[in-house]
This record gives structure tokens, sequence and C-alpha cells, in this order.
């Protein structure tokens, strides 16, 4: 009997024995499972606009980052300063998030020159929109500006309108403009086109407004475009540099200040996806066409592109992206969203058009600079 309990005592000895072998060699395991994870886990430095900023720093973002191994330490500056970062030197930037596609352009020209290989991806974009109020578009649909598109929502006659600017008119010029009898001029609030993205889409979209609708392609007409189109800067005042700044002012100044804001689609939106609220009478003024500003990834080395890569086709992270206000590849992902939002946008924006080439935007852009010095 005493035999046979020193049999039990012994298979249980070893029964726990080597249950504490197994789970230390599981946790050793685990651990070493860490480690590696760990050390493979690569940082990226880069450059972002203001615009995507909120997005990546999104703590969402950062897992599925990290479960993908990499890590980012980002800083925020204006889109065309960041072809001044590119470096060629092992602390230099390893990636770019820029608004636009002049701003990416002169990157991968920069980079280009010192022998950098580029990569690009668009894996965000957004409609430039005209944010106004209600009085206003009735009052430009009276003239013959602006049509109704649905709720909340109009196509703007932007030739129309800049001709209303560049004689001057006031809004207690135009018939029928009801309560709204103010001397005001007619103006389009925008950004400072010297050093903003979504100044220098104004400044594309008009010329081509004013070109009978068709790109600027040669230096004459650009020139003479850009001088008239400068005279509409020049008469806004003082001008921001961030586009945030003028959606700002539309929204806490209202109406009085600025009837017309020429803004990101993504801006408005991002607040109706986060129920925050916005006024009753604010809508969205569509040029007929716009312009799409694209979030352009630029990859300056193999890590990069794996970065790149996933901006532009990780489902998650396309769904995140959504909730602050940009569209993607998805179509149904972000016509879902924006009815859960309650908020009314055009579903699809088929009136597009592209800037001018790099080459004649600088020009139109030098043109506006030697003038508003």
């Amino acid at each position: 009997m005493a035999k046979k309990a020193g049999v039990i005592a012994t298979v249980l000895f070893a029964v726990a024995l080597a249950g504490t072998i197994g789970y230390s060699v599981i946790e050793r395991s685990q651990l070493q499972q860490l480690i590696h994870q760990e050390q493979q886990t690569q940082t990226l430095k880069g450059f972002v606009s203001v615009d995507a900023e909120p997005f990546l720093k999104d703590a969402r973002v950062q897992k599925i980052l990290a479960d993908h191994h990499l890590h980012i330490e980002i800083a925020r500056i204006g889109s065309r300063e960041m072809a001044t970062k590119v470096k060629a030197t092992p602390d230099g930037p390893q990636f770019f998030l820029s608004a636009g596609m002049l701003a990416a352009r002169m990157i991968t020209e920069t980079a280009k020159q010192l022998n950098l290989p580029t990569t690009t991806y668009s894996p965000l974009y957004s409609p430039l929109v005209i944010a106004s109020w209600e009085p206003i578009a009735q009052i430009l649909v009276n003239n013959g500006a602006a049509t109704k598109a649905g709720d909340r929502v109009y196509d703007l006659d932007l030739a129309k309108i800049t001709d209303f600017m560049l004689q001057k008119k006031r809004w207690k010029d135009l018939p029928g403009h009801g309560n709204y009898d103010v001397s005001r001029s007619i103006l389009i609030a925008t950004t400072d086109p010297r050093t903003s993205n979504s100044g220098a889409l104004y400044l594309a979209l008009t010329s081509h407004a004013l070109n009978g609708y068709e790109v600027v392609t040669d230096r004459e007409t650009a020139r003479r475009l850009a001088g008239q189109i400068t005279e509409l800067f020049k008469r806004q005042g003082f001008q921001e540099n961030y586009s945030n700044t003028v959606f700002d002012d539309y929204l806490s100044i209202g109406m009085g200040k600025v009837p017309l804001a020429f803004l990101y689609e993504f801006q408005l939106l991002a607040m109706a996806m986060a129920n925050k609220p916005i006024p009753a009478d604010t809508v969205l003024l569509y040029p007929k066409p716009t312009v799409f500003n694209k979030q352009v990834f630029v990859a300056l080395n193999n890590t990069a592109k794996k970065l790149g890569e996933l901006l532009s086709t990780d489902p998650e992270l396309q769904k995140i992206a959504v909730e602050y206000g940009f569209r993607g590849a998805d179509s149904a992902l972000f016509k879902a969203a924006v009815g859960r939002s309650g908020f009314s946008v055009k579903e699809r924006v088929v009136d597009v058009v592209d800037p001018p080439s790099g080459e004649i935007m600088a020009e139109m852009i030098d043109v506006v600079a030697a003038a508003m010095q």
C-alpha cells in the first residue's frame, strides 16, 4: 500500500514538474516572440500635412501599424515646405504625406536631384468646395450662379461668380438679395496661394473657369489670368496660411464676415462624423467642375513603401479615414458613413478637372507673389 502511495506521489510530482517546465517553455516562447516582434518593428520618420495629422495620430491607426511592425514619428508642416526637408542622409525623413500633387511633385523633384528613389501613393482625397449659407446660396440661385443639387448641396457656376467679383459687385447689388442687404464685396475667402495648397488650388480652378473651362497650358495665358485673379486675393486683405483657420472663421464668425469660404469637403464632413454641431443653414457649393485634393504619400525607401501600401489598401485604415471626412477607394464605405452622419454631401463628384502642370502653376504663383509683395 505504501509502495502504491509512493508511486502515485512520484507520478503527481512528475506531472507537476512537466506542467511547470511546459509553462516555462510557453512563457519563454511568448517572450521570445515579443522580443522578436519588437526587434522587427521599424520606426519611420516623416512630415505630414495638417489635414492628415489627426488621422495618423488616431490610436486605432497606431495599433494597426504596430500590428504590421511599423511605428511612425511625424511632424506637421505646410505641404509646400516639405520639399525643403528632403535629405540624402540617414537621419533624413523617410516619407511625406502632402496635401496636393503640386507639393508632391516638388518633393519628388528634390529627391531626384539628390538621387533618392521615390514611390508615390494617393490613399485619400477630398473635393474642394465652397462652404456657404442658405441665404447666400439662394441669392446666387436668383442670379443664375448656382443651382440646387440636393439637401444643403448646390452646384456653382464659378465663371459667373468670378465675373461678379471682377466687376467688384457687392451683395446688395444683386437682384433678389433679400435680407442680406450688405455692402460687403462679393469675394470667396481663401488661404494665401503663395504658401497654402488650398489657395493654390483656388488659383488653378479660377484660371480654368476664366479660360473658357479649359486647363491653362501656356505661360502667356497663365500670367494674364494670374494677374486678374491676384486682384481677388489682394481685396481679401490678410490671408491665412492654413485652411483650418479659414474654416474656424467661417463657423465662429459666420455669414457676416465669411459668406463664402474655399475649403476641403472633409473639414465639414469630419465634424458631422464626430457628431459635432453644425449650423442648420450651412450649405456646400460644388464648383462645376471642381478639383480633387489628393493626400499624396511619397516613400523614400522600401519600409516607407510598405506604409504607403497599407494606407492605400488596408480596409480598417480606409474605414478610419472616412471618419475623418476623407474619400478613398471604397465608395460604398464612404456612402454608408455619410448616411450615418446625417450630413449632406455630393455622393459622387464626377465633374472634376486637373490643375495645370507644375510649371504653369509655378508661373501663376510667381505672378501672384510678385504683385502681393
